[in-house]
């Protein structure tokens, strides 16, 4: 897969005075975001499936566009990103949001219902992915990523193992049990976590990056972030992976980068997307970006996910093409990256990045 650089300019996520928010559920606040903006004028119902990871800023998105545009209406059903793709793809959903983009096979899939100009991947949200445990009393760790793959392997099942210990000497670790708590679902935060760890523990995790998490490692499970972080607080020694806005008080992990530990933040996210690079080969305005998982760039923490909106060039009807137009565009708008950022702890996107992806939705258009 061919990539190109994602340059400063491009790619640097403006990043306030954020703090990362939290609470055990796929919505971790709770907050409705802020206003739409102008009304827009359009009319309708859009219907959305996907990613349980988006589900706050989607709570901020809806009621911030909705409440300038009465006559429209945002449905969204965090079913996961891989059951948002399948909606999308049969013609099921007119939008899925995804942590991960259309692949090479599903890029022909696309076609089938969008025309021969087919879909575009819209980066729309993004934030780290914590590895995140109920340790009573502890409240953070340093974990190198082939501990971290070695844990979730199944193969270090105490969390006062040496190779845990040693990275950790002013730590009391308990003796108790490492229980690992995976996603039941197909997830495009599982293939984001695993993404990470076939690239930087190659060694350790010989598995391909898949939105499944895979069966031979088989542990305790639950659907959707909010579950997972469920299962996780209400089992002492339990470890899992979950979108950080939503990882409540439960404790996480700095992951060493180089030769130092990172912990999870927007200005952490924002600094690997910046080093990373974007997906060649695709179409002139689909926007996916290949995150570099190994970098040692300082200060960076590339255990982080891109969410996207895939969305298709062209609609059956100008009022179906006019709303999404209209609904990506609040998205992607200062006021809707703020109105996400503050309902969910998010990094907004750089004035260049959304710049780039508003050109994008302009060129959205209905058949004919």
């Amino acid at each position: 897969m061919k990539v190109s650089h994602v340059g400063r300019s491009a790619a640097v996520l403006a990043i306030g005075a954020l703090a990362l928010t939290a609470c055990g559920s796929d919505n971790p606040t709770g907050s409705s975001g802020g206003g739409g903006g102008e009304s827009s004028g359009v009319k309708g119902t859009l219907t959305g499936v996907g990613a349980s990871s988006q589900q706050a800023a989607m709570t901020a998105w809806q009621n911030g566009f909705q409440s300038s545009n009465s006559g429209a209406t945002i449905q969204y059903s965090p079913d996961g990103s891989g059951a948002g793709r399948k909606a999308f793809l049969a013609g099921g959903a007119n939008f899925a949001g995804s942590d991960a983009y259309l692949s090479e096979k599903e890029l022909p899939e696309a076609k089938k219902q969008c025309g021969d100009a087919g879909a575009m991947d819209l980066p729309v949200y993004v934030s780290p992915i914590s590895v995140a445990f109920n340790l009573p009393g502890v409240e953070s760790l340093n974990l190198d990523a082939p501990t971290i793959a070695k844990i979730f392997k199944g193969e270090i099942k105490k969390w006062n193992a040496e190779e845990i210990k040693k990275q950790n000497p002013d730590t009391k670790l308990p003796d108790t049990a490492v229980t690992v708590v995976h996603r039941s679902d197909d997830s495009g935060t599982t293939e984001n976590f695993t993404d990470y760890l076939s690239k930087a523990a190659p060694q350790d995790w010989t598995d391909e990056p898949d939105q499944a998490w895979p069966s031979k490692y088989a542990a305790e499970n639950n659907k959707g972030t909010s579950g997972v972080v469920k299962t996780t607080s209400s089992t002492e020694g339990a470890v899992t992976y979950a979108d950080s806005s939503a990882v409540g008080n439960l404790g996480t992990a700095a992951i060493k980068v180089g030769d130092t530990y990172v912990k999870h933040s927007p200005e952490a996210a924002s600094k690997a997307v910046e080093v990373s690079q974007q997906v060649e080969g695709r179409g002139e305005h689909d926007m996916a970006i290949e995150i570099a998982r190994d970098t040692k760039e300082a200060d960076a923490y590339p255990l982080v996910l891109v969410s996207y909106h895939i969305v298709c060039s062209q609609y059956d009807s100008k009022e179906t093409a006019d709303l999404v137009k209209a609904f990506e565009s609040y998205v992607i708008s200062e006021d809707g990256q703020k109105a996400a950022a503050d309902s969910s702890g998010s990094a907004p996107l750089s004035p260049a990045l959304r710049d780039k992806a508003k050109a994008a939705v302009d060129t959205i258009s209905a058949k004919g």
